[in-house]
Order: C-alpha cells, then sequence, then structure tokens
C-alpha cells in the first residue's frame, strides 16, 4: 500500500468516479435542513432520499460526494482504533442507471490498483446477503466478486441484520449490501474456524459499504411486502478516515494526520502535569509511558469529541438542552470531563480548534467563542458536582436530574461516571423526575431516541411549513436587510423553527409586522414554481443560498411570485392557497448573532 494525504485521498475518490461519468456535488449541511426525524446527517444518502425515490437530480443519474456525518450511536466506543462521532463519507449513487456489475468492479479497482488505494487483494474480504424467505441469495453480486479475483473462501455471506440495509420502517427502497473488510491477519480470539467479518474479536475492520436498492417496501393489509423496484439505485458510502487508516499501514484513526498531532499535544500536557519536566530517568520515562498508555482513551475523547464539537458549531449549532444542541453539550461536557481528569488545561482547546480548522475550514472565532463560552460554564459547576458526586454511594432517579438540572450533567455522563463507581441509576425515576418538569426538559429527554436518522417527514403539514420558511425568511430579509442568512431549520408536523443571523432581539411590534406581511403574501394565493438551472443563472436571478462550494453544477430554484426566490431540494406546495394562518409564537435568541423564531399554522389551509 502507498502512503497517501487526506487531501490526496479526496481528490482522488472525486477524479475518479468523475472519470466514471459522475456528477461532484458537495456535501449538505451536518444538521439536516427539513427532516424532523434525525438530528443530524448520519449517511451520505440521506439528504439524497428525494432522488432515491425517483425525483429527478439536477446533476443526472450518476452522483458523488464527500459528505459530513455525525453518528453517536457508537458514542462509547470512541477511544478505540475507528469509532468516530464525526466523520467524512465518501458516497457515490446510481439512480436507475449501472447497477452490481459495474461497482462490483469499480470497487475492486479503487481499492487494490496500485494508481489508488493499492490495498493487497489478499487482506481484502467481501460480504454478501445471504438470502431468506422474502429476498434471494445474492449469488450475481457473489459471481462480480469473484469475477474480480476475489476467491470464495473471502466471500461470506450473512444475514439481513448484517448484509441489508432498509429504513427503520421497512418501507420504500432497500435492499442486499455488499460490504468490502480489510483483513489485519491477527488471530481470532473467539471461534478461529467460524471467523467472519461479522465477527468482534477485532479482526476485520469496515472499509466501505455498498448498497444494491433493487426492492421496496410497500405497506398492506398483510404487513409490509417487498416488490421489485422500478428504479434500481446504488448507495455507496465508505469512511475517509478508516481508509486512511489502511492505505497508510496505522492502526488507529488517531495515527493518521487529522488527529497525531492533537494527540501529541494532549499527551503533552498530560507528561507536564506528572511533572515529566524534573524526572528524566529511564525509570521516570518508563513509568510515564506507562501512565499515558493508561490514559489512551480519554485523550482519544478530548481529541476525538472537540473535532466533533467543531464541525457541529461550523454548521451553526449552539449548545442547549435541547435536540443538536443537546449532543453538541454532551459532547463538549465529556470532553472538559476527560481533559480535567488528567489536569489539561482549558486554554488547550484554542490550540485543538486552529489545528482542526485547518481541515474542516471554518469560522475559527465564531467557533472558539461558542465552544470555550460552553467550557467556561461547565466548569463553573463541575468541580461542585463532582464534589457532591463523590459523595454519594447510590443514585436514585431524582438525584440524576439533580445533577442534570443543577451541574449540567448530561444523563449519559452520569451514567458513565456511576458506572466507573460500580453504582447503576435508577433510569425509570429520573424518567419520571425529567417527565415533571419544564416543557424545554421534555423536549430534551426526546433526543434518545433521535439518533438512529431516517427519511423526511413528508406529510402535508412539513411540506406547508417547510414553503412557508421560504416566506419567512424572503420577509425577514425585506425588513432586516440581505445579512439576514437562514442558519438552520427544524420542522415538525407541529411547528416550524427558523435559526437566522441577526445581531439583536427582534421587537414585539416587528415581529407583528413579519406575520402580518407573510400571511399577505400567503393571501396572495400564488403557485410555488420550480425551476432547474445552473449556479450561475440563480445569482443572476437573485436567488437566496449559501453560494460557494454548497452546490453542484445545476440546482433547483423556488420561487413564490416576486416574495420569494430560493435554491432548495424540496419538497413544497404547489400554491399559497394551501397554507393556513401563519402564527409566530416565540422568538429568542441562541447563540451570538443567531435569533430562532418558532411558528405554526393556526386554523385549516384554504384548499
Amino acid at each position: 500500500m502507498k502512503k497517501i494525504t487526506y487531501n490526496e485521498l479526496k481528490k482522488m475518490w472525486l477524479s475518479y468516479l468523475a472519470e466514471k461519468g459522475h456528477t461532484i456535488i458537495p456535501g449538505a449541511k451536518i444538521v439536516p435542513e427539513n427532516d424532523p426525524s434525525t438530528l443530524f446527517t448520519t449517511a451520505g444518502m440521506q439528504p439524497l432520499v428525494p432522488y432515491l425515490l425517483g425525483e429527478k437530480h439536477p446533476g443526472g443519474k450518476r452522483i458523488a460526494n464527500i459528505q459530513r456525518c455525525i453518528r453517536t450511536v457508537d458514542i462509547d466506543e470512541v477511544g478505540d482504533h475507528s469509532h468516530c462521532t464525526f466523520f467524512e463519507m465518501m458516497g457515490n449513487w446510481s439512480l436507475g442507471d449501472y447497477f452490481k456489475k459495474e461497482k462490483v468492479a469499480w470497487s475492486f479497482e479503487f481499492l487494490t490498483s496500485p494508481k489508488y488505494l493499492g490495498i493487497p487483494v489478499d487482506r481484502l474480504h467481501v460480504t454478501c446477503f445471504e438470502g431468506d424467505s422474502v429476498a434471494a441469495r445474492d449469488e450475481e453480486c457473489a459471481k462480480f466478486w469473484e469475477q474480480q479475483g476475489i476467491p470464495k473462501s473471502r466471500i461470506h455471506f450473512l444475514n439481513k441484520k448484517e448484509n441489508w440495509w432498509a429504513m427503520a420502517s421497512g418501507l420504500g427502497p432497500q435492499g442486499p449490501c455488499s460490504e468490502m473488510f480489510y483483513d489485519s491477519g491477527s488471530k481470532c480470539t473467539i471461534d478461529q474456524k467460524k471467523c467472519n467479518p461479522s465477527c468482534d474479536c477485532g479482526r476485520f475492520t469496515e472499509l466501505g459499504n455498498d448498497v444494491y436498492m433493487q426492492y421496496v417496501g410497500e405497506q398492506t393489509d398483510k404487513g409490509i411486502v417487498l416488490r421489485p423496484a422500478t428504479q434500481k439505485n446504488v448507495d455507496t458510502g465508505w469512511g475517509l478516515e478508516r481508509i486512511l487508516i489502511f492505505a497508510n499501514g496505522h492502526k488507529s484513526v488517531y495515527e493518521t494526520e487529522l488527529f497525531a498531532p492533537v494527540i501529541r499535544i494532549l499527551e503533552e500536557c498530560v507528561l507536564k502535569s506528572c511533572g515529566s519536566q524534573s524526572d528524566k530517568s529511564m525509570k521516570g520515562r518508563s513509568q510515564l509511558d506507562a501512565h499515558l498508555k493508561t490514559q489512551s482513551s480519554s485523550i482519544r475523547i478530548i481529541a476525538e469529541h472537540t473535532r466533533a464539537a467543531c464541525a457541529i458549531i461550523a454548521d451553526g449549532v449552539v449548545p442547549s438542552n435541547t435536540g443538536a444542541g443537546y449532543i453538541l453539550r454532551r459532547l463538549i461536557r465529556r470532553a472538559v470531563r476527560n481533559a480535567n481528569a488528567n489536569n489539561i488545561p482549558s486554554d488547550i482547546y484554542n490550540k485543538l480548534i486552529a489545528f482542526y480548522n485547518t481541515y474542516l475550514e471554518f469560522d475559527a472565532k465564531m467557533v472558539t467563542e461558542i465552544f470555550t463560552a460552553e467550557v467556561t460554564r461547565f466548569e463553573k459547576t463541575l468541580s461542585n458536582g463532582l464534589k457532591e458526586f463523590a459523595k454519594l454511594e447510590t443514585i436514585d432517579g431524582k438525584t440524576a436530574f439533580h445533577l442534570y438540572e443543577t451541574y449540567g450533567f448530561p444523563i449519559e455522563l452520569t451514567i458513565e461516571m456511576a458506572k466507573e463507581k460500580g453504582i447503576t441509576v435508577d433510569m425509570k425515576e429520573y424518567e419520571k423526575a425529567k417527565q415533571e418538569h419544564t416543557d424545554k426538559s421534555r423536549e430534551a429527554s426526546a433526543t434518545a431516541g433521535a439518533f438512529k436518522g431516517g427519511l423526511a417527514d413528508s406529510c402535508v403539514e412539513t411540506v406547508r411549513l417547510h414553503t412557508a420558511a421560504h416566506i419567512l425568511l424572503a420577509t425577514l430579509r425585506k425588513n432586516f436587510g440581505t445579512d439576514v442568512v437562514q442558519k438552520g431549520s427544524n420542522i415538525t408536523p407541529e411547528r416550524l423553527r427558523f435559526d437566522f443571523s441577526f445581531s439583536r432581539k427582534i421587537e414585539p411590534i416587528e415581529l407583528e409586522k413579519i406575520e402580518r406581511e407573510i400571511n399577505e403574501i400567503i393571501a396572495k394565493q400564488q403557485d410555488v414554481t420550480c425551476t432547474e438551472m445552473s449556479v450561475q443563472e440563480a445569482q443572476k436571478l437573485g436567488a437566496v443560498g449559501t453560494f460557494g462550494d454548497r452546490y453542484g453544477e445545476r440546482v433547483k430554484v423556488y420561487t413564490i411570485g416576486k416574495d420569494s426566490c430560493e435554491i432548495c431540494g424540496g419538497p413544497h406546495i404547489g400554491n399559497t392557497r394551501e397554507l393556513g394562518t401563519f402564527k409566530i409564537q416565540k422568538e429568542e435568541g441562541v447563540g451570538t448573532g443567531i435569533r430562532r423564531i418558532k411558528a405554526i399554522f393556526v386554523g385549516n389551509c384554504n384548499e
């Protein structure tokens, strides 16, 4: 295998797929703008669901990108050799174009060719779907892998749990997976004879996953039934960080250029706090090295969570007790607790943020301000909270909630610390205490089930509110200037939550005017039209959008008469007569220079 840098890998991936006829599109925001079913973008396919369902993509039938993702389901695994809460996914898609034969050949070529990654063929294992009573064994995919030179002994047929992709609901496009694994060559510690890529012994690490969406799940009186898909899709997701590990002969993601300098900075802080400057003996050095080894997981957590927090803040999220802001707060506070346990000073985050900016390219001043403000806020109460925690011999639910409410300890942090003391938390009582608290706390409790990801809820209520968000933004810009830009939104069937850039509180009289003008636009009963055009044409038209590298060559522009013109991927209503009376419920600040409006529709729409 040859050495390859982060930037070289990104360029190699996109160039390779461009040569294969793919349109290169930018990654979507890390926080879905109009998908209430998930807090974060968890996979490259997530923003592309409408096109996997048959909607025409402006880039054509072959597209590729590199998507920033957040997955917190594996947060407790962070600190091992490969798990990260933030990662970048290298993806490509066929929207009713090529299928298994082409994709298997391209995956094999990119992984093994000396021109690309050059991974030794004898280290490569692949998996295919073993079949069940509903869907056939994927012999077709296995045959194509054999044709590329993978022997049958390294082609493993696994069950639906391992080698099938579908939405949590079981509905919509889905199909068998074919995953690629790197074999470290280590001896299996569980069952050597039965060892395969699904084994937990650590011998195999996944490189990537190709999903072949050849079925559609439909709801019937007899339950969900699979039928052959009219449009067969390919959905590819390969972990960039993991590829860097193996392409460079590393054993851990923390040895790659994305983390190694930060790990060294943190290790130096730990050594300094242990008095390494005064003990230069071989014995002293040996003891310090042993101490570093015991703290390696803690150091990795600090490095990884700081990086993830930078990416989340860069996309407009601020720490809070609900939604994505709650996860951001949890990541920062988990990093702080591990740093404090190792006597690492809080000014270290400035260095870490500056380093991550060289790769993630964000507004370093803004990210640093928000990050360090949360660190300061947490450290003010952490010391007293830890003292109180140390006194506890048992932790009932009310105490756990008290630690959260008074000292800012996320319940996950309390559980983690309790485990270290060998005690458990009464979660039933905790949930009861939380349920009795304010509506704000109740909203926070819902985040526990929001990590799985999924499709946007495209019911009529969310579509109406999404369209209203366009009118809201246009009205805000009309009243307060074009410096007002959208910073994020979250839409459920019940309400719209809209974040935007603005430096001060909006006065009640101003909010009344905004609300009145929005309803005047709705009352015009104007068509909502969509036109496909180039980015340059959209700019000339005056379409609102975050220009730069966010869009591909062609975009969809939605207009509402002369009142709104915005680049968007949908979904939208057909005419404003389908909207009801727009009512602003609340306006508040959620961060430095960021305001939030919550709104609903009152009464029925005027269909």
